[in-house]
């Protein structure tokens, strides 16, 4: 039978309080948040652990801990570029993007999309679903009706034939630029 939950959260992720303490202190500069990014850690992983417990608590812990704080950094960097003048921001990409970096910005992109293309349909689903649509592994499986596993294989292999892909149209692109056959 399986522990209670309350009970398992004090044996498996409290023990580790002053540990995952110093770690925040360690990362975060702002040691006014350390209680609070400690207490929103704990809050994230107690609903976790209302639908499946971590095999490895502790290492769920800490991983949580780190995404927990990326996404605060990440966040504090959007709020300052929204929160910059807008017209400003604008002004400053415009007169910032030349001519000759559009069309190669639009000449990448055309590149990505034939690449995306060549590669097999349950390839690039599964690419689609993960990196574009951002959608979590779970979600992914449970759509395409496949175990996890083969998800994470078939991301992987996706994501290099598409950087093989990406690779060779360069390639080729060079050689030919080298031959005269491309002008831009």
């Amino acid at each position: 039978m399986t522990q209670p939950l309350d009970s398992w959260f004090a044996c498996e992720v409290l023990c580790h309080e002053g540990t995952l303490t110093r770690f925040i202190s360690r990362v975060w500069s702002r040691q006014d948040e350390v209680a609070d990014i400690r207490q929103e850690v704990y809050a994230r992983i107690y609903e976790a652990a209302r639908q499946t417990r971590p095999q490895a608590a502790k290492a769920f812990l800490f991983a949580t801990a780190r995404h927990l704080m990326v996404d605060r950094i990440r966040r504090e960097r959007i709020v300052a570029i929204r929160a910059s003048d807008e017209n400003e921001y604008l002004n400053y990409l415009v007169d910032e993007i030349s001519p000759e970096q559009r069309v190669s910005a639009h000449q990448d992109l055309a590149r990505l999309a034939s690449a995306f293309e060549r590669l097999p349909s349950k390839y690039r689903e599964v690419v689609w679903l993960r990196r574009v649509k951002e959608l979590p592994q779970k979600q992914v499986a449970d759509q395409l009706g496949l175990m996890e596993k083969t998800i994470e294989k078939h991301l992987r292999i996706g994501a290099r034939q598409l950087a093989h892909y990406m690779r060779e149209s360069t390639l080729v692109r060079r050689s030919l630029h080298r031959v005269g056959k491309v002008t831009s």
